[in-house]
Parts: C-alpha cells; structure tokens; sequence
C-alpha cells in the first residue's frame, strides 16, 4: 500500500543471497565418521502440514571432536510426494531420490555447531533410506550401537491461551535415554530428561506443530515421534466459514483517476466485498494526522455522483469521502471500514511515533473516532514500511518495535479492529526476520501480507519476472520472494494462519525492449505507463496486451517489445484457492481503481472465496 497524490507502490525488495533447503517430517538421526573422530547427525522433521503439503527441515550437527569440512545428506520420497522450495542448501532429484549439499557458508561445521536447511513440499509422504556422508542414517556412535527409538503417543494436557502442555511415550535405547528434545514448529524450545513439558508464552488461538525426539548416553539422536497439532485458547478473529474480502480505497484517487464511493456501488464491488481501507492517513510529529483534508471531508458531490443520489449542500457539516463512504454503509451494513494510516511515502513518521507509543495510540484513536465522521471508521490499520528496516526510509527501531505498537494500539482500541500491512520478504534474514511480527500478530486482528511487487522495472535490464508469483520457479530472480514463502515463514514463526491475508495486485508491472516471451527475459527499461513508467492498472492493460501465458500461478504477456505480468479473473481464483487451503483469513488488494468497470478481480476473490 502506498500514500501519495498519485498511487504509490512498495519499491524493490532488497535483495539478499538465498542458498537452498531441505525436507520436513519426522526426526531421523544420520551417523557419519568420515574420519575416526569425524561424526555427524541430521534432524528432519515438519514445521507445517496443510494437507496436500508440508514445510520440513533438516538439522545438520557435527557430533564428533573434528571439524567438517562438507557434507552430503541423501533420502528418498515415495511417489507422489516431491520438494518445491528450498533454501540453506541446493538440491538436486534424481527420480524419487533426492541429494542435498550445503551451500559455501554451512558447508563446513566445528564440532558441536549445526546448520539448518528447510523446504516447502507437497504429498503426503516422509524420508526413508537416509545417508549423510554415504552412511546409513543410524545414528553417530559407533558401528552396532543404535540410536534411540522414537518416542511415542506424543498428546496435549492443559491448554490456555499462552501455554501447552504436552507428554510422550518414552524411548527405548540399549544405553538409556539422556534427555528429549521438543521442537515447535521445527525450531528445539527445549531439552528435557522426563517425558513431559510445558511450553509457554504462546500467543492466542494459535495453532503449533510439536514433535520430540530422544538423545541416549552417547549423544545420538533417534527419530521424531509424529507430528502433533495444538491450538491455544481465545484469539479468534472471523466466525467459522467467513474470509475477510479487503479492498483498499485511495484518498487521491477522486482526482485524476475519477474513481470515486460510487464507483464500488455501480461496479457491483460493494456487495463482495467486507472490508475497506481508506488510505492514506499521515504519521508525522509523534501523531496520526489526516492525509488531504478537502478529498476527505470537503469536497462536494452532486447528486448524480453521490451514493445515495443526493446531492452535498454548502453547509452540510461533512462531505467529501467520508461522507460518501457513511452513505455506502447505510447502505451496506456488512461492510466494515478502517483507516489506514502510512504508506510508502508517509511511513517515515512510525520511528519517531513509536518513542512514545501510547501517546502515538492515543491520537490514532481520537482522529479515528472524531465526533466529526462518527460512526464510519471500525477500526485502524497501520501500514508501516518497515519497522527496523528500510523503504522508502529506514528505521532502526529494533525487533521488538513491532509487538511494542500493536500492543499500544489494541490497549487502546479495545474491541475495535487493529490490523496492520506487513512485508512479504521471506529471503533469509529479510524483512520477516527484523521484526517481531509473530509478537504483534496476538494483538492484531490480521496481517495484510503485501505478496505483490517482488520484482519489476526498477531492475531496468531485467530480468522479466512475475511481479506477484504465488510460488517459486526454476529461474526466479530472488528465492523467498514469492507469496507462499511468505506464508510459509510467518506460520513458522507462530502466526496463526487466520491472522494472514493474501494480497493481490489490481495492476501489472512491465519492461520494455524485450524480445523473449518468456520470463527471464533482458529488456531496456520500465514500459510506459499513464501515471508511473513500469506500473500500469489492470483495466488498461487488459486490452492492450493481452495475457499469454502462466507462471508461478500469476499472469504474463509479451506484446510488441512489451512485456507485462498481472493477475487475471483466473489467476486470482487459483490464488483464492491456495488462500482457503492454507486456512489463511481471506485476501486484501490494492486498490479498487485499477480494476474494470464491472469489477470483475473483485468478482473474482468474492466467487474464490466463497
């Protein structure tokens, strides 16, 4: 989301060098003396299960009293159940078996370190027929000495809103059990020598994935146990069976756009959709302050432009938007709106703010609630790009900015919505990383997930690519800059899945001087475009080039020495499809302007939805 008087959007992800990743499932413990005192273990087990897929991860340990200097980690799969993608690692398939080496940075391991790689997977299948370094996957001791068993019977006890307790079957080993190690969501919480823990400060109506796994008196690490669910208390957010449909709405955009309330009524958007944001509120001077006052609450509309017909008068209290969008909620009781406050341009305001973040709440609270326009806004949506990182500006908060804010705003919004637009940068150690949205994700009602923008003109030369892949593909220009690898690593980080929206782009972005068809293509700078070179709305380039072909679930055309990427009717019903199967909370886009005269994207989230 972007402020500005024209449209404004999230420029280039920073770009960070991303290796590759491995599996996910059980917990399989892998021996390997290249030398005599040359030892090695891996770990595999699921961070994620979502059905018809899985997000897994292997931990590489050098267990031995020397330091390694590579290693190679060998399973296969049963058909059907094959690796997407990955990260920390390369690799390589060769029917059902799979080779995965380390990347330059992890390949060598000093004696007690360990490296972890991950990956993305669809089937229902686990590893079997582990080697690492050629050896069987039977643990680290020596030759005729087994590695524990699993535990088993892993089940929950009590469970609150912030804790889980759970217990297991104990393991049986020729020496005895040491300890056991837990795991949530792929990453070890803690080592325990009985067969029971509690983990605690979880956040609420959050789903977890536990597995356990045994460690003997030699220091080798059996399998895990299965893959345990459980869900803390309290936190809900939508009634069983509803997805939130959030368009967002642009203060400029009564300009020269000419898309004004109306509009969602006469394209028949008002009645699929349950959520608006009106953007852009400003953040500046420690405060919330309202973006263009005459577009907000003065400009006047004659009948024939009004929601209800009628037209504003000269001394009418309120006019402008929000008075038209009272109108539209008279008429569409359903309909909920929040005021989102930031953008591309005005976020540089959220640092300053933040040093005092209850005093920051309290504004956002009385410009939102204004006597003025009661009754219009629900609730407030705070579009910070990005909390100790940079966009347009950078920030040097810290982490925990992120859980500090949207506790402030919900202890002052109470029931009211609070939600927030968030990154989409899974590369590793990008923006999801240097942030605590997985801390901030238990105060707010969602995350608006911007899965848009990953790749476009402002790399002039190319390479052509989607600028919203769904997934990865062979040739992307960046891992971890594609929607479901975002998805993927804010659930691993412990966001519930129904805290996440999936955004979609009503507009494409383009290069000119490229002759190939295909993505990966060179060009020789961004494509014209009527309001910003590269950018064009959906509406405009519908007609004047044409989609001719798919990848990574999103839409691209070559026309002429034009080359477009853009999501389609067709495309957002697939990518509303992944929304359900991931139980994610709905979808979001920006913004309503770029679609048709008839809406036919938003027709297309309300009918994927459902």
């Amino acid at each position: 989301m972007r402020s500005g008087t024209a449209r404004r959007f999230k420029r280039r992800l920073t770009a960070f060098a991303v290796a590759l990743a491995l599996p996910v499932g059980l917990l399989v413990t892998l021996a390997s003396p290249a030398q005599a005192d040359e030892k090695a273990s891996a770990t595999f087990i699921k961070t994620s299960d979502w059905g018809t897929g899985f997000g897994g991860q292997w931990t590489v340990e050098n267990t031995g009293t020397t330091t390694i200097d590579t290693w190679k980690l060998e399973w296969d799969f049963p058909a059907g159940t094959t690796v997407a993608s990955h990260w920390n690692a390369s690799i390589a398939k060769d029917g059902n078996h799979y080779t995965a080496t380390p990347s330059s940075w992890n390949k060598s391991l000093a004696p007690g370190k360990s490296t972890t790689i991950g990956f993305n997977g669809s089937g229902p299948g686990e590893p079997s027929n582990c080697k690492i370094n050629g050896l069987p996957c039977d643990g680290s001791g020596e030759p005729g000495d087994p590695a524990p068993s699993a535990p088993g019977a892993l089940k929950t006890g009590e469970v609150t809103d912030t804790s889980i307790a759970l217990s297991w079957s104990p393991a049986t080993d020729d020496k005895g059990v040491s300890k056991y190690h837990v795991f949530r969501n792929g990453t070890e919480v803690a080592a325990v020598t009985g067969t029971s823990f509690k983990d605690t400060g979880l956040l609420k109506g959050t789903e977890y994935a536990y597995s356990v796994t045994a460690e003997d008196t030699a220091g080798q690490r059996g399998p895990a146990s299965g893959t345990l669910k459980a869900k803390t208390t309290g936190g809900s957010t939508q009634p069983p069976g509803e997805h939130v449909k959030l368009g967002y709405f642009t203060e400029w955009g009564v300009y020269d756009r000419n898309y004004h309330v109306k509009n969602m009524v006469t394209s028949g958007s008002a009645d699929k959709i349950t959520h608006i944001n009106y953007a852009f509120g400003n953040v500046q001077g420690g405060k919330c302050t309202i973006g263009d006052s005459y577009a907000a609450i003065d400009k006047a509309y004659t009948a024939d432009q009004s929601v209800d017909g009628v037209a504003d008068t000269w001394d009418q209290p309120l006019r402008g938007n929000f008075n038209q969008l009272l109108k539209l909620k008279k008429a569409n009781p359903n309909i909920k709106v929040l005021w989102s406050f930031g953008g591309w341009t005005w976020s540089g305001g959220f640092g300053q703010a933040m040093q005092n973040p209850a005093a920051f709440a309290e504004s956002c609270y009385n410009l939102v609630n204004d006597p003025r326009w009661q009754g219009l806004f629900d609730g407030i949506d705070l579009d910070w790009e990005y909390p100790n990182a940079c966009g347009l500006t950078c920030d040097t908060s810290g982490p925990a900015v992120m859980k500090t804010m949207m506790q402030a705003f919900r202890s002052k919004f109470g029931d009211q919505l609070v939600t927030a637009a968030i990154t989409a940068d899974a590369s590793d150690g990008g923006k999801i990383d240097k942030a605590d949205y997985a801390g901030g994700a238990q105060y707010a009602d969602w995350y608006n997930v911007m899965t848009y923008d990953f790749f476009g003109a402002w790399a002039a030369q190319g390479p052509t690519a989607p600028h919203s892949p769904l997934n990865s593909y062979d040739g992307i220009p960046q891992q971890g800059f594609n929607s479901d690898d975002a998805i993927q690593k804010l659930k691993a980080k412990g966001i519930s899945a129904d805290k996440l929206l999936l955004g979609i782009g009503f507009y494409g972005r383009g290069w000119t001087g490229v002759t190939q068809k295909e993505p990966g293509g060179t060009a020789t700078g961004p494509a014209p475009g009527k309001y910003e070179q590269g950018i064009e709305d959906y509406k405009t380039i519908k007609p004047r080039c044409a989609s001719n072909g798919t990848i990574a679930g999103t839409a691209y055309a070559h026309c002429g020495n034009q080359w477009w990427s853009y999501d389609t009717p067709s495309t957002v019903q697939s990518k509303m499809a992944y929304a359900k199967q991931q139980g994610l909370g709905g979808a979001f886009f920006w913004e309503f302007s770029g679609d048709t005269a008839n809406g036919e994207l938003v027709s297309a989230i309300n009918s994927g939805l459902g």
